[in-house]
């Protein structure tokens, strides 16, 4: 085969005490998902190794399908560096961190018969509607708190409603987490929720205006990605999360200056290239628009995130653990528009 192959396929060996890190190592030696699962772990076991900026995009209901302590273990443990999420996972960790919780239900039962129970179904997941709303209620209570001359990133709102949650937290959370260990969390679309629901309800209310810099977040997460001396992004699942953190890959030329692209790629997803949609869009279609490096390192795992991301992780914790211990988070200047836009 000379040097048409990359290694030997080894067959799987089923052993009654398998380790998660033994476990995806034995897929990784196979083909197909497997093996692209176990390709994931090492690449983004290399961007802990290196001085790697690592951007984490969060789509689809994860924390309500259990992954919230998987996302708070990579903030506290510095896996990763940045977080941009929907405004729905970020609400339901709020959800959480108050102490409510989601519930196993059927992704077939009787949805008219759940909504006159005012029970919220999100396929096999359920949530009473009237702790749904404590937890908006909290959201609203807090935006009223929010000063009304100066404009908030999403990433200065999230820091500042983390804080809030400390001292009432029944568990740390994704947000309590990122304003203990200062991870910038930013969400590209907070109206699309129900923070920009609960929000909307305070204006409503009492008059007062919170608003919102969303081009401030755009610069910042250019800047990010232009100071790092390198970029690794992990995508679980695609949508506005993803997009937003390709297109800090190539916005340097706001700047007046140009970057590679990020250098390394993990991307957990479900969706297909051939729609032509971001979520299924591929790391090489990415490198047409210079958003990822020619040279970059990258994998595409198409496994459902509620399987791959907790394999991946273990693994991870176990394996990686110097690298974690060793790792020194990035130096982030938060003071540079004051600087350089006046």
């Amino acid at each position: 085969m000379g040097d048409l192959h990359e290694g030997e396929i080894t067959p799987f060996t089923v052993s009654h005490d398998l380790s998660a890190a033994e476990l995806l190592r034995r897929m990784g030696d196979t083909a197909f998902q497997g093996r692209a699962l176990g390709t994931a772990a090492s690449v983004w076991d290399a961007m802990l190794r290196d001085k790697t900026t690592i951007l984490l995009g969060l789509a689809g209901a994860m924390v309500p399908a259990g992954m919230r302590s998987i996302i708070t273990y990579l903030i506290q443990n510095r896996l990763v560096d940045v977080l941009v999420s929907t405004g729905a996972n970020l609400y339901h960790d709020i959800y959480e961190t108050l102490g409510y919780r989601h519930w196993q239900g059927h992704p077939e039962g009787d949805d008219v018969h759940l909504g006159h129970l005012r029970i919220l179904r999100f396929y096999d997941v359920l949530a009473p509607e009237h702790e749904f709303s404590l937890g908006e209620r909290f959201i609203t209570e807090f935006s009223l708190t929010l000063a009304e001359d100066k404009p908030l990133t999403s990433r200065e709102y999230f820091n500042l409603i983390g804080q809030a949650l400390i001292p009432l937290a029944k568990e740390e959370g994704i947000l309590t987490a990122a304003a203990r260990h200062g991870v910038p969390v930013y969400c590209p679309a907070l109206g699309d929720s129900a923070h920009g629901l609960a929000i909307a309800e305070g204006r409503l209310q009492t008059g007062r205006r919170i608003t919102f810099d969303i081009i401030g977040d755009v610069l910042e997460m250019a800047h990010i990605s232009l100071t790092a001396e390198k970029t690794g992004v992990v995508y679980v699942g695609g949508g506005t999360p993803k997009n937003y953190i390709q297109q800090s890959g190539v916005a340097g030329y706001l700047f007046r200056q140009e970057r590679p692209g990020h250098s390394y790629g993990i991307q957990i997803t479900m969706d297909q290239p051939q729609w032509g949609g971001l979520s299924g869009c591929t790391f090489e279609e990415a490198q047409s628009w210079r958003k990822i490096a020619p040279d970059a390192s990258f994998v595409t795992v198409n496994v459902e995130a509620t399987v791959a991301l907790p394999l991946i992780v273990s693994m991870l914790a176990g394996e990686s653990a110097d690298a974690i211990k060793a790792r020194k988070p990035p130096v982030v200047d938060w003071a540079w528009q004051q600087r350089d836009l006046h």
